[in-house]
C-alpha cells in the first residue's frame, strides 16, 4: 500500500458495486414487508383500531369462524375504548385490557355506573360489553366485569389512530412505576412526571437555547478559531466554578428556608429538591476538580491545537454548508425511522385471526413471514449506520476536494453538493459495505445486552462478568471500526478505491503516524468536549435558575436531566462534524507529506499554518521526552521518495 501512488481526485470509478446491488435488495425486502403488512389489512386495523372480537371500527365487517360478537356493523363506532387503560403488559408491549368500538370517548371522568349509564344514553356511546344493554348497567351482577374500572378516566382520542387515550398523567405514571424499577417510593414517581408536566414549556425553551448556543459556537469556530481554544478553556473553568457555586448557595439558602408555614406536600417536594440540589453539587464538586486535572496535565499541548483548529476553521469558511450538514443527516433518519415504526405497527397488526385464551382475537403471522421482524430490525440498525456512513462520505469528500485544490479560487461552486453528487454515482457501495461491517458488530452487542437485561439477578457472578466483557469488548471494536471506516471513506474520496483497500490504505497512514494521531486526537477530541460542556453548563444553568422558581410546587431533577441530556446530544451533534473535518484534514496532510516534497513537480497541498503545527507537534513532543528516536522513525516513511 506505501508503495502505490496515490492520484487524489485524478481517477473515478464506481466502487463496491456488488455491495450496492446488495443493499438495494435488502432495501427491496423492506419494501415488500411494508407492503405486505399494508396489503393484508394491517394498515386498517392500525389507523381505525380493532376491537377484542377482531371487528375493525369504523365499518362493516364480516363474522368469524366460532368468533363471538364477531362481524358486527361498527360503522358508527369509530373509536377503541379499552375497560381498563391503564393496564399495561410490559413483556407483551400491549394493554392487558378488552377492548371495544365506541361512538365517541369520554371527555370527563366517570365516577360510577350511573354515570356510565346516563354517559350511554346522551351520547349514544356505550362503553360496556356488547352483551350488556346501557339499561342493565346498574342492575346486571356481570356489571362489574363487563363494564369498565371504576373511575373511568377522562379521554380523547388519538389523532389519526382513532384510540381513547387518557388525558390523565396519572395514568402515565403507573407505565413508568412498571419501567422504572429503581424508584421505590411511587408518590416519588408521580412527582417527578408532574415536574415534567409542569415545566414542559420551560424544557422547551432550554432545549431551543441549546441549539441555538450550538449554532453559534459553529460559528465562532469558523471566524475566531485562534483564540478559540482559550476562550473555551477560561469560560469552561468559569462555567465549572460558577455551576458548582450557584448549586452549592441553593442548597444552602433551601436549608435555611422555613418549613412552618408550607402544606406536607409542599415539605415533602422542598425536600426532594434539597437532596436532589445536594447530590448536583457533590456531583459538580468532582467533576470540577476532575476537569482541572485534566486541563493542568494538557495545558502544555493546548497551543498545538490552536493551528489545526485555525486550518478547520477555513474549511468552515469556504464551506459553509457543512455547518448545516447534521440537519440533513437528522431530517433524513427521522424520515427513515418514522417509516421503520409505521412499519413496525403495521406488523403488529398484521396476519390471520386466532383465538387466544381468554376467548379474544388476535393477529399472528404463520409459518416463515412471522420472522419478518428480525429482517425489520437488522434493516433499522443497517440502513440508520448507512445514513449516518453517507454524512462521513459527503464531509470527506468535501474537504477532500478543498485540501488538494491548490488555488482555492477553483473550488466548485458548493463543494458539499459536489461531494453528495460523488457519492451517490460513484461511492453507494462503499458506504453500504462500511455500515454494514457495523450492523454485523452492533448486532450481536444488543443480543447480548438484550440477554443481560432478561437474565438480570438470575445469572451467578462469573456469568455476569462473562456478558459484561464481551459487551465491553464489542463496544470497543465498534468504536475502532468506526474510527477506520471514517478514514477509509476519506481515502476512498482521494483514491476512488473500494472500501477494503481504502481501509488498509488509511491504516497504514495512521500506523505509519500512530504519535501523531495520539496526539492530535487526545488534544483535539479534548477541546471539543470543553465545547460540549461548555453548552452543557449553559444550559443546565440556564435551567436551574429557570427552574428555581417553581421549586414550591414541582420536582426539576428529571426536567433538568432531559434538558442536559439533549444540550449535550446537539452539541455532540454539531461539534462531530468539526471532529470529523479535523480528522479529514489530517489524513489529507499524511498523504501529502508522505509522497510530496515541497520539490518542483511534486508541490505541498498544504496551507502553511498546518505545517507550522506539524513542526511545534514535534518539538512539543520532543521537549516533553516522547519524540526522540521514536518521533524520527515516525517522520521517516513520510519523506522517502516514490
Amino acid at each position: 500500500s506505501s508503495k502505490r501512488e496515490w492520484k487524489p481526485l485524478e481517477d473515478r470509478s464506481c466502487t463496491d458495486i456488488p455491495w450496492l446491488l446488495l443493499f438495494i435488495l435488502f432495501c427491496i425486502g423492506m419494501g415488500f414487508i411494508c407492503g405486505f403488512s399494508i396489503a393484508t389489512g394491517a394498515a386498517a386495523r392500525l389507523v381505525s383500531g380493532y376491537d377484542s372480537y377482531g371487528n375493525i371500527c369504523g365499518q362493516k365487517n364480516t363474522k368469524l369462524e366460532a368468533i363471538p360478537n364477531s362481524g358486527m356493523d361498527h360503522t358508527q363506532r369509530k373509536y377503541v375504548f379499552f375497560l381498563d387503560p391503564c393496564n399495561l403488559d410490559l413483556i407483551n408491549r400491549k394493554i392487558k385490557s378488552v377492548a371495544l368500538c365506541v361512538a365517541a370517548c369520554p371527555r370527563q371522568e366517570l365516577k360510577t355506573l350511573s354515570d356510565v349509564q346516563k354517559f350511554a344514553e346522551i351520547n349514544g356511546s356505550a362503553l360496556c360489553s356488547y352483551n350488556l344493554k346501557p339499561s342493565e348497567y346498574t342492575t346486571s351482577p356481570k356489571s362489574s366485569v363487563l363494564c369498565p374500572k371504576l373511575p373511568v378516566p377522562a379521554s380523547a382520542p388519538i389523532p389519526f389512530f382513532h384510540r381513547c387515550a387518557p388525558v390523565n398523567i396519572s395514568c402515565y405514571a403507573k407505565f413508568a412505576e412498571a419501567l422504572i424499577t429503581f424508584v421505590s417510593d411511587n408518590s416519588v414517581l408521580h412527582r417527578l412526571i408532574s415536574g415534567v408536566m409542569t415545566s414542559k414549556e420551560i424544557i422547551l425553551g432550554l432545549c431551543l437555547l441549546s441549539l441555538v448556543l450550538s449554532m453559534i459556537l459553529m460559528v465562532i469556530i469558523r471566524y475566531i478559531s485562534r483564540v478559540l481554544v482559550w476562550i473555551l478553556t477560561i469560560l469552561v473553568i468559569l462555567g465549572s466554578l460558577g455551576g458548582t457555586g450557584v448549586l452549592w448557595w441553593l442548597y444552602a439558602k433551601q436549608r435555611r428556608s422555613p418549613k412552618e408555614t408550607v402544606t406536607p406536600e409542599q415539605l415533602q417536594i422542598a425536600e426532594d429538591n434539597l437532596r436532589a440540589l445536594l447530590i448536583y453539587a457533590i456531583s459538580a464538586t468532582v467533576f470540577t476538580v476532575i476537569l482541572f486535572l485534566i486541563m493542568l496535565v494538557m495545558r502544555k499541548r493546548v497551543a498545538l491545537t490552536i493551528a489545526l483548529f485555525h486550518v478547520a476553521g477555513k474549511v468552515f469558511i469556504h464551506l459553509p454548508l457543512l455547518v448545516f450538514q447534521p440537519f440533513w443527516t437528522f431530517f433524513a433518519l427521522v424520515l427513515f425511522w418514522v417509516y421503520w415504526i409505521m412499519t413496525l405497527l403495521f406488523l403488529g397488526t398484521t396476519g390471520s385471526p386466532v383465538q387466544n385464551e381468554q376467548g379474544f382475537v388476535e393477529f399472528k403471522i404463520s409459518g416463515p413471514l412471522q420472522y419478518m421482524w428480525w429482517y425489520h430490525v437488522v434493516g433499522l440498525i443497517w440502513i440508520s449506520e448507512f445514513i449516518l456512513a453517507c454524512q462521513q462520505m459527503t464531509v470527506a469528500g468535501a474537504v477532500v476536494t478543498y485540501y488538494f485544490t491548490r488555488d482555492k479560487r477553483n473550488l466548485p461552486f458548493t463543494p458539499i453538493l459536489a461531494s453528495v453528487n460523488r457519492l451517490i454515482r460513484y461511492h453507494l457501495g462503499t458506504v453500504a459495505k462500511g455500515s454494514f461491517i457495523i450492523t454485523l458488530v452492533k448486532i450481536p452487542r444488543m443480543i447480548l445486552m438484550y440477554i443481560h437485561s432478561q437474565l438480570k439477578g438470575k445469572e451467578n457472578a462469573c456469568a455476569r462478568c462473562v456478558l459484561k466483557s464481551c459487551i465491553c469488548c464489542l463496544w470497543c471494536l465498534e468504536k475502532c471500526l468506526n474510527y477506520l471506516n471514517q478514514n477509509a471513506y476519506t481515502a476512498t474520496a482521494i483514491n476512488s478505491t473500494n472500501f477494503c483497500t481504502s481501509a488498509k490504505d488509511a491504516f497504514v497512514i495512521l500506523v505509519e503516524n500512530a504519535l501523531r494521531v495520539a496526539t492530535i486526537n487526545t488534544v483535539g477530541d479534548f477541546m471539543l468536549f470543553l465545547g460540549k460542556v461548555l453548552i452543557v453548563c449553559s444550559t443546565g444553568l440556564a435551567g436551574i435558575m429557570l427552574l428555581n422558581y417553581q421549586q414550591d410546587y414541582t420536582v426539576w431533577v428529571l426536567p433538568l436531566i432531559i434538558v442536559c441530556l439533549f444540550a449535550f446530544l446537539v452539541a455532540h451533534c454539531f461539534l462531530s462534524i468539526y471532529e470529523m473535518v479535523v480528522d479529514v484534514l489530517f489524513l489529507c496532510f499524511a498523504i501529502d507529506t508522505k509522497y510530496n516534497d515541497g520539490s518542483p513537480g511534486r508541490e505541498f497541498y498544504m496551507d502553511k499554518v498546518l505545517m507550522e503545527f506539524v513542526e511545534n507537534s514535534r518539538k512539543a513532543m520532543k521537549e516533553a521526552g516522547k519524540g526522540g528516536v521514536a518521533d524520527a522513525r515516525e517522520l521517516k516513511p513520510m519523506l522517502k521518495k516514490r
